[in-house]
């Protein structure tokens, strides 16, 4: 078992729309239980079995299956389960994106993942352009049991707010003094601002765990350079559901001319307003 300064194994489900607004803009994370129901686990857990997954650079025992998003079936009807998007419609505005979508699995021996963030202003190789949104929050469906032997979720608190050069989104750490151990049971997703600090914990049981990570974005906040458009073929085979969220994944709402005092200037903007934490 992995040492951890603190557990957060919290009663996720008591939290109000206001507080986890908060926990996720100023923490950079939050748990929503119990989103998936065991039939719906069990569905997925069959079509995951199926993908071809590859290893990753540093452990055989962490395997993995990119672009997952037109396999069809279970997997992707995820992409707009409804209890998720309401969140993120609450969180972000109307207009929600869809950016990525993969499959992982820490199997026993699994070192860990350092901590790192998805996040990178220029983008990276790891993560292309994706990364340069300058808002995203992954969704990580957990389809086993997070428990302190296998591979639970890691994140270093608040980290996404800090100005110091030490919290520079290409760094990444073997461990940090302040992270916290997120345990779970299946079914529950962990929502993560792609710029906080996290990874996960070394698998020292005796069982994988399986993970479904899809990415969002508020419609505004496109990446810096272009990322591959959607294929039209593939499109037209998604549920109709699923496809309002494939809108460009270049898309994206700013305008580099605008002037000091517009016509027609808003007065009001709730989604920001200091009370947003306090809805119920």
């Amino acid at each position: 078992m992995v040492e951890a300064k603190q557990i957060d194994d919290r009663d996720w489900s008591m939290l109000s729309l206001g507080e986890r607004i908060r926990q996720i803009e100023l923490e950079g994370y939050l748990v929503l239980p119990d989103l998936l129901s065991d039939s719906e686990i069990a569905r997925l857990q069959t079509e995951v079995a199926e993908l071809e997954t590859t290893p990753v650079d540093y452990s055989e025992h962490q395997r993995g299956c990119a672009s997952i998003q037109f396999r069809g079936g279970a997997i992707t009807e995820l992409i707009a389960h409804r209890p998720t998007l309401s969140f993120l419609h609450e969180l972000f505005g109307q207009e929600v994106v869809f950016m990525t979508y993969g499959y992982a699995r820490s199997e026993p021996g699994h070192p860990g993942i350092s901590l790192h963030t998805d996040g990178q202003p220029y983008g990276s190789e790891i993560f292309g352009y994706e990364g340069s949104c300058p808002w995203t929050v992954r969704v990580l469906y957990y389809l086993d049991d997070l428990t302190p032997e296998v591979s639970p979720f890691r994140v270093v608190p608040r980290s996404h707010l800090c100005m110091h050069a030490d919290a520079n989104p290409y760094q990444r750490f073997s461990s940090h003094p302040d992270e916290l151990m997120v345990t779970l049971k299946a079914g529950s997703a962990v929502l993560i601002n792609h710029k906080v600090f996290h990874g996960n914990y070394p698998n020292t049981g005796t069982r994988s765990r399986g993970m479904l990570a899809i990415s969002y974005r508020p419609a505004w906040a496109g990446p810096v350079q272009p990322v591959d458009e959607w294929p039209a073929t593939e499109l037209q085979q998604l549920p109709a559901a699923v496809r309002k969220l494939f809108q460009s994944p270049n898309h994206r709402e700013g305008d580099f001319f605008g002037a000091n005092k517009p016509a027609h200037m808003p007065n009001v903007a709730p989604g920001m307003n200091l009370n947003r934490w306090e809805r119920v």
